[in-house]
């Protein structure tokens, strides 16, 4: 089935607002007042899963990476379905390929800079996880078990190198490389002559670099020696410990 830009730019809007609201719902703010504390008001005051997990431990870290990767995922997932089977008119274009990034990217953007919370949120690492994990993967249903040892990788490198940041946004360009790839190889008669495709290689870069930016004074810090590490035997229970929860 062909369908016009035209036809359906209003729906890939709706998607983008809708997955913008989504995404600025912080489950890291959520998670903590249920323990009756703010977790922008301790440690890092960063609301995501690494201050969380610094604060309550590893299982609560987890528990809230898990919620913030489907606040990318489900946008996705859900896109996906919406448009599966359309291509844009006179091209071999997938829509569906396009949306799925449009609403990764706005959920990206909705966790990073919720209009709920004055446009302060999180770093984006879990949410442009969950959007290319259920992006990839529901293509490529296999890619959920590739998930699990890409997980285990980043994890190591954390383990080994105490950097968390950076063994993070390792993981992110990964998955880039590797979507970007699909494409590639998907559209590759076409990739010179189609804007289209232009426009899918565009949303990849947007979410690195959201990403990457965020973690700019990460960066700067690491580059001078200066870094937090990222000790996974202290994140197991927490700077806090749950006893005082």
């Amino acid at each position: 089935m062909e369908i016009a830009l035209s036809d359906c730019w209003y729906w890939l809007l709706l998607a983008a607002a809708v997955s913008y609201l989504l995404g600025c719902v912080n489950f890291a703010v959520i998670i903590s007042k249920m323990h009756h504390k703010d977790v922008r008001k301790i440690g890092s005051g960063n609301p995501g899963t690494m201050n969380m997990s610094r604060e309550f431990g590893l299982k609560v870290g987890l528990v809230n990476f898990l919620f913030d990767c489907l606040k990318g995922g489900v946008p996705v997932i859900a896109v996906h379905y919406i448009f599966a089977g359309y291509k844009f008119a006179g091209t071999e274009i997938l829509v569906s390929d396009m949306a799925r990034y449009i609403a990764g990217l706005f959920a990206v953007i909705g966790h990073i800079y919720p209009v709920f919370m004055k446009f302060k949120g999180g770093k984006g690492i879990a949410t442009t996880y969950g959007v290319f994990w259920f992006g990839i993967g529901c293509e490529n249903p296999w890619f959920f078990m590739l998930m699990l040892v890409a997980l285990i990788l980043v994890l190591l490198f954390i383990l080994i190198t105490e950097m968390g940041s950076m063994g993070s946004l390792l993981g992110v360009t990964a998955f880039s490389i590797w979507q970007g790839t699909t494409f590639y190889d998907r559209y590759v008669s076409v990739i010179s002559l189609n804007g289209y495709v232009a426009v899918l290689f565009t949303l990849l870069l947007l979410l690195n670099f959201l990403t990457w930016y965020r973690h700019g004074e990460n960066l700067v810090r690491l580059f001078a020696g200066e870094e937090h590490r990222t000790s996974v035997k202290k994140l197991h229970g927490g700077k806090r410990g749950m006893d005082n929860m």
